[in-house]
């Protein structure tokens, strides 16, 4: 059994980090657990490129158009938490929005190379630039309603100030992100991380990373340990065997099952693992993901969390925010541990749960997507463990404003991380996607262009030009599903890659060659609660399509809040062969347009038969519980549409299956 094939294994069973650390591929290809005597920041296996490196292409490009005239590139003129923010001197919220929203914005603005939303950004870096306090704070000390000097909004504006200076070289940045560090020492070293600044202290470590790479100011280093020992340890608690536990309950709701620091936290062994080179840390991500499948999961690859862990069952909820954090997480673990199955399940979330809770136009967002949803309405009854009536709304700030803030970070930052740059000085491709790489490898200026309609269709092209002959390596992820996968660089053999690797092309490149990627993806069920099964091929989950009624419930700004009411049926069972699934569906390709995760025409769709089961009933204005599996009916058996999950913002994705 290969290494990828054990690992899904684990992570869908759970098992002791013991177990898994045994097969995660350390950074300095060490298997103890004592920490090497090696540098005082490890390299990552995949160091990322600056800002403005990797220009979207096709689809994804036309994706964060459609980001820039949605609410991502309006909402400074509208909502009273950017626009009139005390962060630029207005009265409105001064704490984590518009850092939240500046961590989007920027890598948006110059990945487009879009003038209008560079100066949106400009705007609020130059006041808080002009602003910082003499003592090294930016912003306001307090907002009013959390304690003073809280350094948890630092976190994300140092990420934002961080890719803007990657950008632009702007001079002012550095010095003035070392001078707030050494001034959060100081508040830190005399008050300790609390609060939400404790789960999140990952991302504050990743940037002091950053500084000191670029400055050798050893006390950033320092800070960086202090940070660490400040932390919650989200492995420790990962390790425990009574956690996390599968059947939530009010009671034990607090911060260690908040979602979005759940989401965080997964970074959290891995980016320590830069400090430690503990294989410890290195293997927490195994651990965290393995039992937060078991316990919470879904075929999307992210965890249910509503506000909270809430289980495994498919009425359930996920926040935004978790989305877009978890992606991140996985964006830097990929890059720290070289781990092409990290990449796999940052794909999965990315061309699933990402589009799935933006409407198409993104002028409208949930705050939680579920992945029955068949009815998006305000609910006073209502299954969220800890959220409210409006939660599933699509509009400006359902039921709270963080990921109206957070969310634009989703698509910008998954563009900036598709490719990455090796130890030895090549290249390597980390996830799948159209795009143009402008950088240097083996000493000269290289462009790589990628063109295709991934993750829609399994072929890849990538022409690498050269300014002249130089030798380096190219890593091409190879996705732990796809078996009998073949590489083809120019005209050389055809290589035949085992799946769940990063497949090295190491030769001297000249002119403009082609490299020519086919990831066959063969049709998988995924085991949902009472037997219920999910349709997955390769990156995409399907789920059925519902037809769609839209209702807006008021306006915000140039903006709405919608309902979304059925048109058409929803509790259907499949006709479905477990063994060979194959069997029972068929795909069929489509036109990829300038909108592929629209409902009314998505580039693939899977045709299978199912039947009604009319027992399977709205409660509390969700799906209720799936029918334990298998299900008989009288009901006749109906020719059935599925689209991927991304493109259905009414769905059914886990589904009971007809007796045979």
């Amino acid at each position: 059994m290969s290494r990828a094939s054990i690992l899904r294994l684990f992570r869908l069973v759970g098992v002791p980090l013991a177990c898994l650390a045994a097969f995660r591929i350390p950074c300095d290809a060490r298997g103890d657990d004592a920490p090497a005597p090696a540098p005082a920041l490890v390299k990552p296996v995949y160091a990322p490129l600056p800002l403005g490196a990797i220009k979207p292409a096709g689809l994804l490009k036309a994706q964060l158009e459609i980001q820039a005239r949605g609410l991502g590139g309006k909402l400074d003129e509208f909502w009273p938490d950017i626009k009139d923010s005390a962060w630029i001197g207005g009265k409105a919220e001064g704490w984590e929005r518009v850092p939240y929203w500046l961590d989007g914005i920027v890598p948006l603005a110059y990945e487009l190379d879009d003038d209008a939303l560079k100066a949106k950004a400009r705007h609020f870096i130059d006041y808080i630039l002009a602003h910082q306090h003499a003592d090294g704070w930016f912003g306001p000390v307090t907002d009013g309603k959390h304690a003073r000097f809280d350094p948890w909004p630092l976190f994300p504006l140092f990420k934002a100030l961080l890719q803007y200076e990657e950008a632009t070289h702007d001079p002012r940045v550095i010095p003035a992100l070392v001078k707030c560090a050494l001034k959060i020492d100081e508040v830190i070293t005399k008050s300790p991380l609390q609060s939400w600044g404790r789960y999140r202290g990952a991302d504050f470590m990743t940037a002091l990373y950053q500084l000191y790479e670029r400055t050798g100011e050893r006390r950033l280093l320092d800070l960086a340990n202090k940070t660490r020992a400040q932390s919650f340890d989200w492995t420790a608690l990962y390790l425990r065997g009574d956690f996390p536990f599968d059947r939530p309950t009010r009671d034990l709701l607090n911060l260690d099952t908040h979602g979005v620091n759940t989401g965080m936290g997964l970074k959290f062994g891995p980016v320590c693992a830069r400090l430690s080179n503990s294989a410890r840390d290195r293997g927490a991500i195994d651990v965290m993901l393995a039992k937060l499948d078991l316990y919470h999961g879904g075929p999307t690859g992210i965890f249910s969390c509503d506000e909270h862990l809430a289980g495994r069952e498919p009425f359930q909820g996920t926040e935004l925010c978790t989305v877009v954090e978890a992606m991140y997480s996985l964006e830097l673990a990929t890059q720290i541990l070289g781990d092409p199955l990290l990449a796999d399940r940052l794909e999965r979330l990315a061309y699933n749960a990402l589009p799935a809770t933006f409407d198409t136009d993104m002028k409208g967002h949930q705050y939680d997507q579920q992945l029955n949803q068949v009815e998006c309405k305000l609910s006073q009854q209502h299954v969220y463990l800890d959220n409210g009536p409006d939660s599933n709304l699509f509009g400006v700030e359902p039921n709270f404003g963080c990921c109206a803030a957070n969310m634009h970070q989703g698509w910008p930052k998954f563009a900036s991380s598709l490719w990455a740059t090796t130890r030895d000085g090549g290249l390597a491709a980390l996830a799948y996607a159209p795009c143009a790489v402008a950088t240097r490898a083996g000493g000269v200026g290289v462009k790589v262009v990628v063109a295709t309609e991934y993750p829609f269709r399994d072929t890849v092209a990538i022409d690498v030009s050269t300014e002249r002959a130089a030798a380096f390596p190219i890593d091409l992820r190879i996705p732990s599903w796809a078996e009998g996968a073949e590489v083809r660089v120019g005209d050389d053999a055809a290589i035949k890659p085992p799946a769940g690797v990063f497949q090295r092309v190491d030769r001297r490149w000249s002119g403009t060659t082609r490299i020519a990627i086919k990831l066959p993806a063969r049709v998988e069920l995924y085991d949902g609660p009472r037997r219920s099964v999910a349709v997955v091929r390769g990156p995409l989950v399907y789920a059925l399509k519902i037809g769609e009624s839209w209702s807006k419930r008021r306006d915000v700004g140039p903006f709405a809040d919608y309902e979304v009411h059925p048109t058409t049926p929803w509790n259907y069972a499949l006709k479905i062969d477990r063994e060979h699934p194959e069997n029972s569906i068929r795909f069929e390709e489509r036109p990829c347009g300038a909108k592929p995760f629209a409902t009314e025409n998505p580039p693939v769709v899977a045709h299978v038969e199912g039947a009604r089961v009319d027992s399977w009933t709205l409660d509390r204005n969700a799906a209720g519980p799936t029918p334990l599996s298998p299900v008989a009916t009288d009901r006749p058996l109906e020719k059935l549409m599925l689209i991927p999950y991304g493109s259905a913002k009414l769905r059914v994705t886990e589904f009971p299956v007809l007796k045979p």
